[in-house]
């Protein structure tokens, strides 16, 4: 017990580092940012995602928002052929786009958004292992423009991940019908 608590102490430095440094939309409005979402692109240092990621395709997810402002996310994922469903659920902070997920240890900041083309989630992840940051490019069609890419490029490194992190997902309607 003694031992771990080093760990914990430096996992809940980390947290509150990368919550600092993250910005978040400004005045997020949760009725617009709601809906049909496909990540098309991520950075993580993650070793998980990075044995993973030439495996992955677009994945399709679905936001909405309880009465008290937490965040729940439908993701339908292809995993070795197979469509893979998770359900998060992510409680409302304090500040206007940042989540918390306290079963999983996760911290969520909606960095940016237009609302109807794209938006940039940075995802923060203390599990049992090391922690792990992603930067996710989700978009309301599978399709990525170049501009947007480059855009998605320039804030990777801005939260201390480099571009050999990236994965661009390809196309897939493989599991659309099973996010429900």
């Amino acid at each position: 017990m003694t031992a771990a608590l080093p760990s914990l102490a430096l996992a809940l430095l980390y947290l509150l580092q990368v919550g600092a440094q993250v910005p978040v939309q400004l005045d997020l409005d949760t009725e617009k940012f709601a809906g049909v979402w496909h990540v098309t692109a991520i950075a993580s240092n993650c070793s998980i995602f990075l044995k993973m990621r030439d495996g992955m395709k677009s994945s399709t997810a679905i936001i909405s928002f309880m009465p008290e402002g937490d965040l729940a996310m439908k993701l339908v994922w292809t995993l070795m052929h197979k469509c893979q469903k998770f359900e998060l659920l992510f409680q409302q902070s304090e500040q206007a786009g940042h989540y918390t997920g306290a079963q999983e240890k996760r911290d969520l900041h909606v960095m940016e958004t237009d609302y109807s083309h794209y938006a940039v989630l940075h995802e923060a992840h203390l599990g049992e292992a090391e922690p792990s940051t992603a930067l996710q490019l989700l978009t309301r069609e599978q399709d990525l423009s170049p501009q947007l890419l480059q855009k998605f490029m320039e804030l990777i490194l801005t939260v201390g991940l480099t571009k050999d992190m990236l994965a661009i997902l390809p196309k897939s309607d493989q599991c659309t019908r099973d996010i429900s």
